[in-house]
């Protein structure tokens, strides 16, 4: 047997129960929806879910959509009579049934598609019930990414002109807007001005505050996009005009330098653009102007006085705004004690440095030389020995025909041999002797023999 479609609740059941028993039906007809608003996307499909259940013998079951769209008259669908379906000609290809419910799916959706739909149910029994349920659905367009108009695109003046930005998107439907500033949103302020929907933002009159990078979200029901950043150019100052020097001792306004520095005075403000900037001297009822630019180098040996004053005087050429600093500058001599003391307090770095470099290569002339002399010693010793025999027969002779200049104080430096003893030749009353030595040997020739004082010169 076949339900007739009653609340799912047990009162509800117990009513239809009590009317079926009755009257042989339930009057209690309803159809069910999930929700009464649905809300699709453009370009896809969606299905409209609708539920009924029969507990009681029927004899046919018809179910009608319709889609009312105001002011036009509302427009036949589709019908369907014991699961059998037969759509409207001119809707045979957009909407069809999934049965036995009976839910609509729409195959594929179109902004035109917008509307309420109402589904209608007859049950032909004993007798013949009717109901009705109506869905509203709307049909949403994602959002294209917004894009951002700068009004006057070349930027304004703070205090005197105002910045309006417009945003506006491609595609979407049912948009709303959202101003950014640096990311985060919009704090209120008494300069902000906005249109209905947001999407046209003023600034009036534009402050230096408003500086920052500006962006707009637009989004809808399904969709979010954020438009790029967009920097607006807005000209202002100058403010807080000061002078620094790379030199001398500042006091407020004034700074003190040694006469014959030169020195380095450099004018900064904030402002947009940069500054023009005119250095001017002044003196006993008269000015005159030094240098253009940011900075002027003062050359204390060409200043007459002790004492000048200067101006600094910045001007900003968009806003039509100027400020101006005043500065003096004492040159004091240079003291003669002072200067007595830089070579005083320089010469125990200079004693010390030349001490050390001395000590340094005294120490590396030591270490070389000894090298040397090793290196001769390990020579002699890698000669071949002649025996004894020889250093007996032969005579000593100094390269000259006269030996007796030659006679002094001479020193031989050997290396000890450990299996045969060293021979030297010393000289002894009237001959020569050859004694063994091991390590270094001294031979001392202190006297010039007799015979060779009365040999004839030559």
């Amino acid at each position: 047997m076949e339900l007739l479609c009653c609340p799912n609740s047990a009162l509800r059941s117990s009513i239809c129960i009590i009317l079926i028993s009755v009257f042989g039906t339930c009057s209690a007809l309803k159809l069910t929806a999930p929700s009464p608003a649905i809300h699709g996307i453009e370009g896809q499909p969606l299905t409209l879910p609708i539920n009924y259940d029969l507990n009681v013998p029927v004899s046919a079951v018809q179910i009608i959509w319709l889609l009312e769209r105001p002011p036009a008259p509302p427009a036949y669908l589709l019908t369907s009579i014991n699961h059998t379906f037969i759509p409207d000609l001119e809707f045979q290809h957009k909407f069809t049934m999934n049965l036995p419910n009976a839910s609509l799916l729409i195959n594929s959706l179109h902004v035109s598609d917008e509307g309420n739909y109402t589904v209608k149910v007859n049950i032909q029994g004993q007798t013949t019930l009717s109901a009705t349920q109506k869905i509203e659905v709307t049909v949403h367009v994602p959002v294209s990414q917004p894009v951002i108009d700068s009004e006057p695109s070349y930027g304004t003046v703070e205090n005197v002109g105002n910045l309006t930005f417009k945003c506006h998107v491609s595609k979407g439907t049912r948009v709303i807007y959202e101003w950014l500033k640096n990311g985060s949103p919009l704090q209120n302020s008494s300069s902000y001005i906005f249109s209905r929907d947001k999407s046209i933002f003023t600034i009036a009159p534009v402050m230096k505050t408003d500086i920052g990078n500006y962006s707009c979200l637009a989004s809808n029901y399904i969709s979010e996009m954020e438009s790029d950043v967009i920097a607006p150019i807005i000209y202002y100052g100058p403010y807080g005009l000061r002078v620094i020097s790379d030199k001398g001792f500042k006091v407020g306004e004034v700074f003190t330098i040694s006469n014959g520095e030169s020195v380095r005075f450099d004018c900064s403000a904030d402002s947009n653009p940069p500054n023009t900037c005119a250095w001017i001297q002044r003196g006993n009822n008269s000015t005159e102007i030094v240098n253009y630019g940011p900075y002027f180098k003062l050359l204390s040996e060409k200043v007459r006085q002790k004492t000048v004053d200067y101006l600094c005087r910045a001007y900003n050429n968009i806003t039509g705004k100027g400020e101006e600093t005043q500065f003096t500058v004492i040159i004091t001599p240079i003291d003669p004690e002072k200067l007595s003391l830089i070579p005083s307090s320089l010469s125990p770095l200079a004693a010390i440095t030349g001490v050390s470099l001395f000590v340094i290569f005294s120490i590396c002339f030591i270490f070389v030389w000894k090298k040397y002399q090793l290196h001769r010693a390990i020579q002699w010793k890698l000669q071949p020995r002649r025996p004894s025999t020889e250093y007996r027969r032969t005579p000593i002779y100094s390269g000259h025909e006269d030996a007796i200049n030659d006679f002094g104080i001479y020193e031989f430096v050997s290396l000890p041999d450990s299996t045969a003893p060293h021979r030297v030749i010393t000289p002894s009353s009237n001959s020569l002797q050859i004694h063994d030595i091991n390590g270094t040997v001294y031979e001392v020739i202190q006297f010039v023999p007799e015979q060779m004082q009365n040999d004839p010169q030559p």
